[in-house]
């Protein structure tokens, strides 16, 4: 006689709603990093200067802004 036991849909909705969770934390991030950059390059020379950065900054602090999401 034989035995099954099914054990991987237990675990297929948890491993579905990660997967989801991570598209949209991933998206929520991209948003962020968007926003930051088109605000940035916003700034006029004297904004920048009054700030202590340049344009080579702008990505970089795109992607602090970015990694803070939760």
């Amino acid at each position: 006689m034989a035995f099954y036991t099914d054990t991987a849909t237990a675990a297929q909705p948890r491993r579905t709603a990660a997967f989801f969770d991570a598209i949209a934390l991933k998206l929520r991030k991209n948003k962020v990093y968007r926003t930051t950059l088109n605000e940035l390059y916003t700034l006029t020379a004297r904004d920048m200067n009054d700030l202590g950065i340049s344009r080579a900054d702008f990505r970089r602090l795109s992607r602090e802004a970015a990694d803070q999401v939760t």
